[in-house]
């Protein structure tokens, strides 16, 4: 039995917002440094992250946000692990080029909200840094950029220091 479907949108299929969500994690290993936001901060077991790139989880998760707000896809299909050419790339400088692909798409950024998941270290004193490298490479105001760290109360791999984790939403509005 073949059934037969035609496309009868509910809405105005060219809707003038979009949101999304985007997550990542990232393994706390020796010899790598931690870097959230665009801040190189000091964990007090020397920990960092593991990755291809700085392995920046809060960056990351707002780019797959953007990304996933008009249906791009992920990180991955921008800037592919097996790519050497990505190898310790700056994560701020990527996020750059996924606003500039907004810019060009003729969207933009209404706002960022984020939180990272970490049980150290501490990060409320580096949060407005952070706000501030974000908004800098979005091109947005930093009253835009929303930032907040909680722990996992040691529960799941953030809880038991294994990694960090970041989730990000993302408002973007058509121009």
């Amino acid at each position: 039995m073949q059934y037969s479907y035609t496309f009868k949108p509910t809405r105005n299929i060219n809707m003038q917002i979009r949101i999304g969500n985007g997550y990542d994690i990232h393994r706390l290993v020796v010899g790598r440094r931690l870097i959230l936001g665009g801040v190189l901060l000091e964990h007090p077991e020397g920990l960092g992250l593991d990755g291809h790139s700085d392995a920046d989880v809060l960056v990351h998760a707002i780019m797959d946000a953007l990304l996933g707000a008009l249906g791009l896809g992920d990180i991955g299909k921008f800037f592919p692990p097996d790519n050497p050419q990505w190898k310790n790339a700056d994560s701020l400088v990527l996020l750059e080029n996924i606003e500039k692909l907004i810019s060009e798409k003729n969207w933009k950024i209404v706002n960022v909200d984020s939180v990272i998941i970490a049980e150290r270290p501490k990060l409320k004193n580096h949060i407005d840094l952070m706000r501030n490298n974000i908004a800098k490479r979005l091109r947005i105001e930093i009253d835009f950029v929303g930032i907040k760290a909680t722990t996992n109360e040691r529960l799941g791999p953030e809880g038991r220091e294994e990694g960090i984790s970041s989730h990000a939403v993302v408002l973007l509005e058509k121009e």
